[in-house]
């Protein structure tokens, strides 16, 4: 039997440096989840690399910088971009 390197479609799999983008948007979505003075319910969040941006809305100014320290505190995180609006 005789093993190929595996591609897809005949290209190479993209590689990321550091964390898969996806399993980091889980880390933070779950933690924000938890977070029991954040309201998650509206927060969509986003990985670009290691920059994590939140993006929707919460209730108060206070609330998303809550969601900024949450999501800031996450292992491999190294900057959040806050595009939260608030009511």
């Amino acid at each position: 039997m005789v093993f190929k390197e595996g591609t897809f479609k005949g290209e190479l799999p993209e590689h990321f440096d550091g964390p898969h983008p996806a399993w980091l948007e889980t880390a933070v979505a779950d933690a924000l989840s938890l977070a029991g003075d954040v309201d998650a319910s509206d927060i969509t969040v986003t990985c670009k690399g290691t920059r994590i941006l939140l993006s929707g809305s919460v209730t108060s100014p206070e609330e998303a910088d809550r969601a900024v320290a949450v999501a800031a505190a996450i292992k491999d995180v190294t900057e959040v971009d806050n595009r939260l609006s608030w009511l």
